[in-house]
């Protein structure tokens, strides 16, 4: 069993540390929320104060964490800090399961191995209930050999380990399924809603699509209409799962780097302008709806005429 530093707990990342400690490694978390450290801490989780301190005798360091600003944040050297990768034994294996642009990773895992230590990207998929179960599916950018070191870790929180490449090609892959996602979300938001309008029950329509040419992991797995599926974000007012803001930026993420290739994202140039939208449309002074999750998407085509 390894020695694991983990940093960022929120609606992933918590679950994740937790069934790392259920398979029996050692685990030392970090997070600026104290209410997660505090839930951490009752799982049985070494609680420590600073990044810092929780990587302290660490074998591997799993950060989870918002963008890319963040995972740099904690890695590089800041105004009142000294770099913490500069802190960390040679060997030490990191595994950065953030979801940030290629080229921020690839940077990070350079300065990672000019100190000899071994840098993954290694975003994930599959969600909160994923993460939960311990059935994520990890697209690991990086080397080989670090990647068969960081297999019996993965295979604490994921049922699903591919390796796409170098090190950003994780990054790339959760770009590409994500803008997909995002296309397929909305598809499926919009003909429930459809449907519904022309006299449909939801549940009738969605079993009907589920069984059909239409059917999608959005519609699958994840239903966006309320009440149709138990257990899903929709069925408990879209909270606790993969946020607005998160699909915003993972879009934006996508688009970029399209930008750069010079090539088009219709598809996905439209998704972010409905995400946008929805959550224009969706917040007020009590709500921000880029705090709900992304299948609150079909609120936007519900509030239709």
């Amino acid at each position: 069993m390894a020695q694991i530093a983990f940093i960022g707990l929120g609606n992933m990342g918590g679950p994740m540390a937790r069934n790392l400690l259920a398979a029996g490694h050692g685990v030392a978390v970090f997070d600026l929320n104290e209410a997660a450290l505090a839930g951490m801490a009752e799982a049985g989780a070494r609680v420590a104060g600073s990044s810092r301190v929780a990587v302290e005798g660490a074998e591997v360091v799993i950060t989870m964490l918002p963008a890319g600003a963040h995972v740099e944040a904690v890695y590089l050297a800041s105004e009142d800090q000294a770099c913490l990768l500069d802190q960390l034994p040679t060997g030490t294996l990191l595994l950065d399961c953030s979801t940030i642009a290629a080229e921020t990773a690839r940077s990070l895992a350079a300065a990672a191995a000019q100190r000899g230590l071994a840098m993954l990207d290694a975003p994930v998929s599959g969600g909160v209930g994923g993460a939960e179960a311990g059935t994520l599916t990890f697209m690991v950018g990086g080397d080989g050999a670090a990647l068969d070191r960081a297999r019996p870790v993965l295979e604490a929180m994921g049922k699903n380990i591919f390796h796409a490449g170098a090190a950003g090609a994780g990054q790339v892959a959760k770009m590409c399924n994500n803008m997909l996602l995002a296309v397929l979300m909305s598809g499926t938001a919009e003909a429930l809603a459809l449907g519904v309008r022309e006299g449909l029950d939801p549940a009738v329509l969605s079993n009907i699509m589920k069984q059909s040419s239409g059917g999608n992991w959005a519609l699958n797995v994840y239903n966006p209409y309320p009440g149709v599926m138990e257990g899903v974000p929709a069925s408990r007012g879209y909270e606790g799962g993969f946020l607005v803001d998160l699909m915003l930026k993972d879009l934006g993420l996508a688009l970029d780097a399209a930008a750069k290739l010079g090539q088009s994202a219709p598809l996905g140039s439209l998704a972010r302008s409905l995400y946008t939208l929805h959550k224009q449309q969706a917040s007020s002074a009590e709500q921000d709806a880029g705090r709900l999750d992304f299948s609150s998407i079909q609120k936007l085509f519900l509030a239709e005429g």
